[in-house]
């Protein structure tokens, strides 16, 4: 008799569940990272699924995925090859064979390896057995056969039954990590309170899956163990979460209400559902019947005084670009996020991209100069949605805040933190009437205007989209004014510079390359950079938050380096932009336009290219 192999321990490992779109494999990979992460490892994840809300089952095209990577240490991205696939049906192996570590754990459902799922996944014959599969261990479950005979005696349809199967797989790995099933099993009981045969079926099949999985000899269990995590309330969080408690952190600073007005737009319509939740907070929300409306609105609610917020990706903010141009020019405080997809057009909703940069900079008719953030981590969209809606408050200006798929989708976690570390948002509002009053007289640190609500006595003003007088308000066609109205709104903005912190570099001072990036690169950018410094290299990291204005420093930054390589997923915007404003430095760019993030190995073979060669300096 063999005997059963013993518990590995491993610093880190990355789990892929892969299947049709309605296998469950979103909540599958969902409830396995909040159970690492109640254990006590650091994660992250990466939910990749077709744009389709049923996409054709059985095609690689409707293939849906979600990776999560999990660590003793900290982790920063989502992993590039997976130690374990789950595999549901053939399309699931033929599009994520590829993502496999050599060596790595294939877990295959056999039951749906019959002639129609092979054909419809496009292999010729039964990939089982082939030689392809040789490089992996691959373990033939009979998932969907072993689910039926688990619930053969509790009265539900065949439907039902069936979608309990990814329970089974979930099983399978809880056993092969040695996780508990206490969460899965309580969240049962919650999401199916009043359905007691739907919970007992689920826990009947996960724990099938657990014991089938203790009884397979040739799988060797894996221990991650927990990691040192510094004291706090901890949750997972995904970009549009934390963006959406961002704003209500912000509002409560600031004394006012948020009001969100949006349309639906994937990936950015989980912020407005949030906010939705917390009329607690006094937060309004509102679902606009289209993309103007729900900028016109916020704008409306931003002049009544509420934190005006609106949501939206690529698509959307080509429709309200009109709107912006009326905040900029009615200088009311409002926050645009614009969560970005790949297009354009349609293109391809449920994929990440960062080519909306040119658009928020300036796609707008005239001089219409606007402050532009990005997040960089799931988690930092809390702050970076806090730090947005604090300068559109206090500048009285209008602040776009990019975030995109893969940061709105991803889940990292996150410590809670306290609202005693925020500090104070100060809008400059007029309380009462004050001698000689004029709504555009301003202050010399910021230029911000002042803020009148409606009803306030004797701050009766004039506002609208026509060029006002550079103090009174009142429509104006004067040539020298609407000049120097153009230069004060894009001086304004230009200001917020001495409000931002300098732009940091992570690893040496100085060296043989400086690696640039922006946005929700971060995580795979520094995990690159940090990999290339133990091996030797001079490499450096400055990841840019805040990109209009750009950090005072970021000049003196690029002159320590030998080498500038600006990496994004786009076609070279944010480098584009860079050379604009510093004319008289060389800037190298790696660029990735396929939906997907950056993989490390990708990232350390270019970066080690432009290293070597020798002309490029």
């Amino acid at each position: 008799m063999n005997k059963r192999p013993e518990v590995v321990e491993r610093d880190e490992m990355v789990i892929r569940f892969s299947g049709d779109s309605g296998d469950g494999m979103q909540l599958t990979g969902t409830l396995f990272s909040n159970t690492a992460a109640l254990f006590g490892n650091y994660m992250s994840t990466f939910p990749d699924y077709p744009s389709e809300i049923r996409a054709p089952s059985g095609t690689v095209g409707g293939v849906s995925g979600f990776q999560v990577h999990v660590g003793h240490s900290e982790v920063k991205t989502p992993g590039d090859l997976a130690d374990v696939l789950v595999s549901m049906n053939p399309a699931a192996l033929k599009a994520n064979t590829k993502w496999v570590k050599q060596g790595g754990v294939i877990i295959l459902d056999v039951d749906n390896f019959d002639e129609k799922g092979i054909k419809k996944a496009g292999y010729d014959s039964n990939p089982i057995g082939k030689e392809f599969l040789d490089k992996f261990m691959v373990v033939e479950a009979p998932i969907t056969s072993l689910t039926k005979e688990a619930l053969k005696d509790i009265d539900l349809d065949r439907k039902s039954i069936l979608r309990t199967k990814n329970m089974f797989a979930l099983g399978m790995v809880y056993w092969l990590f040695g996780k508990s099933l206490d969460y899965t099993e309580n969240f049962f009981k919650e999401k199916f309170r009043n359905k007691p045969l739907v919970i007992e079926a689920n826990k009947k099949v996960l724990k099938a899956g657990y014991y089938y999985a203790e009884t397979m000899e040739t799988l060797c269990p894996y221990n991650i163990s927990r990691a040192e995590i510094k004291n706090g309330r901890y949750r997972n969080i995904n970009g549009n979460t934390a963006i959406a408690w961002g704003v209500l952190a912000a509002a409560e600073k600031a004394g006012l209400n948020v009001y969100v007005g949006s349309y639906p737009i994937t990936p950015a319509t989980g912020i407005l559902e949030d906010v939705a939740l917390r009329r607690d907070l006094g937060a309004i929300t509102f679902q606009a019947e289209d993309e103007i409306a729900g900028i016109c609105t916020t704008i409306g609610a931003s002049f009544a005084g509420k934190l005006g917020v609106t949501t939206t990706s690529g698509p959307g903010l080509a429709l309200k670009s009109e709107a912006i141009g009326l905040a900029v020019i009615t200088e009311l405080p409002i926050v645009i996020i614009n969560v970005q997809r790949g297009g354009p057009s349609t293109g391809l909703p449920t994929k990440t991209e960062q080519a909306d940069l040119w658009q928020v900079l300036y796609g707008r008719h005239g001089e219409c100069p606007v402050v532009v953030l990005a997040a960089s981590t799931p988690s930092n969209c809390f702050k970076y949605a806090f730090e947005a809606a604090k300068i559109a408050l206090e500048h009285m200006t209008p602040v776009i805040l990019m975030s995109d798929g893969f940061l709105a989708n991803g889940t990292e976690s996150w410590r809670i933190p306290k609202m005693a570390d925020f500090p104070d948002i100060k809008p400059p509002i007029v309380k009462e009437d004050t001698k000689n009053w004029e709504p555009y007289k301003r202050d010399n640190k910021r230029l911000a205007r002042t803020w009148a609500l409606p009803g306030t006595k004797g701050l009766e003003h004039r506002i609208g989209g026509l060029e006002k007088d550079a103090l009174t308000g009142n429509v104006s066609h004067d040539p020298e004014n609407h000049e120097k109205m153009i230069r004060i709104r894009d001086e304004k903005v230009e200001k917020v510079v001495n409000f931002i912190p300098d732009l940091e570099v992570e690893g040496g001072a100085d060296g043989d390359l400086l690696v640039v990036g922006w946005g929700g690169t971060y995580g795979h950018l520094i995990t690159a950079v940090n990999e290339l410094r133990e091996e030797g290299k001079k490499v450096s990291l400055a990841h840019f938050n805040y990109i209009r204005p750009l950090p005072k420093n970021a000049r003196d930054v690029f002159r320590k380096f030998k080498k500038i390589v600006v990496c994004e997923l786009n076609l070279g915007q944010f480098a584009d932009y860079l050379r604009m404003k510093c004319q008289e430095i060389k800037f190298n760019q790696y660029n990735k336009i396929q939906g997907l993030p950056f993989t490390v190995i990708e990232l350390k073979k270019n970066i080690n290219k432009i290293l070597e060669d020798k002309s490029n300096v």
